[in-house]
């Protein structure tokens, strides 16, 4: 349903619209409508099996969800993706685990990659201290993902190379302690807090290692590797923000013509630059679909991805991330002050792909 070119009603007018829009940048978190669409729709489970009443979708179908969301609204995009992306997690719990938190409807993870605490080994427990940054979606999650290192009656638990062993590892809401920490010019509604928690004890199922043989599910997704996952769907939101606010340029710049009557050789010049960033982006974005499916298929087919393949992925969700910033950084002059007022919608799509953009995966073109 997130197609709402097919629905009978028009989500993106009803639900989606500048009225709604600064009311979650007022909040600091997304609205109970919004809140509501997202269960109704279950975007937050788009990894998780329908046994588990997920949407159990494939990789590329959940790419082009979360671009179209973040054509509706950054903030609720990247929530969704987020606190989707968490929930991918799922296949890498102990299935009893799974069976308990995934009774709730509203079940929805919050977390950090951030390795910011530890874990202490003591009996039939992990004694848990730490804080982490950056948990989109923390204000209405009922989970927490944190990564720890592993301590063993106080001393660091090494691997057979020296390194410090690291676990994830699932809290529940009532354990943490959500602390202010997202202040940024963008992605305000997506509440991006970070969280702690002091001396609370876990039980040993609570522990889960990312890595493809530590899968509880028997589906390819979940064997999908990190890296490529993460950098596929940051992008998807960069480019349906970014196609958002090519669309929202040519609005404001047709709108100021009709005041300033711009001759023809500036019409034909913003014209010209238009098309040709337009044509890019969607040659790009064919290319960064077509790689990802590849890699799907491959999965699926032969249940590993080539390197050359995952290469090739990370490649085009960079190349993709930098030419959608290049582009909506030469159209944005031609917005006028319009990008500049606040509350307008240009004006926070700009804000928000300008705070997404930034994320470490993406910021160089290889």
């Amino acid at each position: 349903m997130i197609d709402v070119t097919n629905s009978a009603v028009d989500v993106s007018t009803t639900l989606f619209n500048n009225q709604l829009a600064a009311k979650a940048e007022s909040l600091g978190y997304l609205p109970d409508e919004w809140l509501q669409y997202i269960y109704d729709e279950k975007l937050f489970k788009l990894f998780v099996p329908k046994r588990f009443n997920g949407l159990g979708l494939g990789f590329t179908d959940v790419l082009r969800k979360e671009e179209k969301l973040a054509g509706l609204d950054g903030s609720l995009a990247w929530t969704v993706t987020l606190c989707a992306g968490a929930m991918w997690f799922i296949g890498f719990l102990a299935p009893s685990l799974s069976e308990e938190v995934f009774a709730d409807e509203k079940v929805c993870f919050a977390g950090s990659g951030f390795v910011g605490g530890t874990a202490n080994l003591v009996g039939d427990k992990y004694l848990i201290n730490g804080s982490w940054t950056y948990a989109s979606g923390a204000l209405h999650a009922t989970h927490f993902t944190a990564n720890c290192e592993i301590l063993e009656h106080g001393k660091p638990v090494l691997d057979a190379k020296g390194k410090a062993v690291v676990k994830a590892f699932l809290l529940k809401k009532q354990e943490v302690t959500i602390l202010d920490g997202w202040s940024y010019m963008g992605m305000i509604a997506t509440g991006s807090h970070s969280f702690k928690t002091k001396n609370t004890a876990v039980p040993l199922n609570r522990a889960f290692e990312i890595l493809p043989d530590k899968t509880k599910i028997d589906d390819p997704i979940y064997k999908y590797p990190f890296r490529q996952l993460a950098e596929s769907t940051l992008v998807a939101n960069i480019l349906g923000l970014s196609l958002r606010f090519l669309e929202l340029v040519d609005e404001c710049f047709y709108i100021r013509n009709q005041k300033r009557k711009y001759d023809q050789d500036h019409l034909a010049y913003y014209e010209a630059l238009k098309t040709d960033w337009g044509n890019r982006l969607q040659s790009l974005k064919t290319q960064f679909y077509d790689s990802v499916e590849q890699s799907w298929q491959q999965l699926k087919n032969e249940n590993q991805i080539s390197d050359d393949t995952l290469a090739l992925v990370s490649k085009n969700s960079r190349t993709l991330a930098v030419n959608c910033r290049d582009a909506c950084s030469k159209l944005h002059p031609f917005s006028g002050l319009e990008a500049a007022k606040n509350h307008t919608a240009i004006n926070r799509v700009w804000r928000d792909l300008n705070t997404v953009s930034q994320h470490a995966l993406l910021i160089f073109p290889f």
